[in-house]
């Protein structure tokens, strides 16, 4: 089953966000070194870098039971945010590569 999540977040402490994920990062006793220094790197350039290394959608199903996540990917941008855009209508169904018959959830 897939489950499709689109998120719009507002910032408002761009630096309480990178002490995060820079804090997350020192946590992170299995990570190695040039790894981390990569990680610090761009999360310290870029807060949608940093917003990415602290969410994670283990921890959106984790507590569900009879899940267990199989895969998941994610990214974090920067965007204009018009709350009034028709762009951002998620009532309506996405228009995606995968056609309608992709459009909601199925068990497979």
């Amino acid at each position: 089953m897939r489950i499709r999540v689109e998120l719009v977040l507002e910032i408002d402490d761009e630096e309480a966000v990178t002490g995060a994920a820079l804090q997350a990062l020192a946590d992170d006793t299995d990570l190695p070194d040039a790894e981390r220094a990569h990680s610090e790197q761009a999360v310290t350039e870029d807060t949608a870098e940093a917003l990415a290394h602290l969410v994670d959608p283990f921890d959106l199903v984790s507590a569900v039971p009879g899940v267990e996540l199989q895969q998941a990917s994610w990214s974090s941008e920067r965007i204009d945010y018009d709350p009034d855009s028709p762009t951002w209508n998620l009532d309506e169904d996405d228009d995606d590569e995968n056609g309608p018959e992709d459009d909601g959830m199925r068990v497979g």
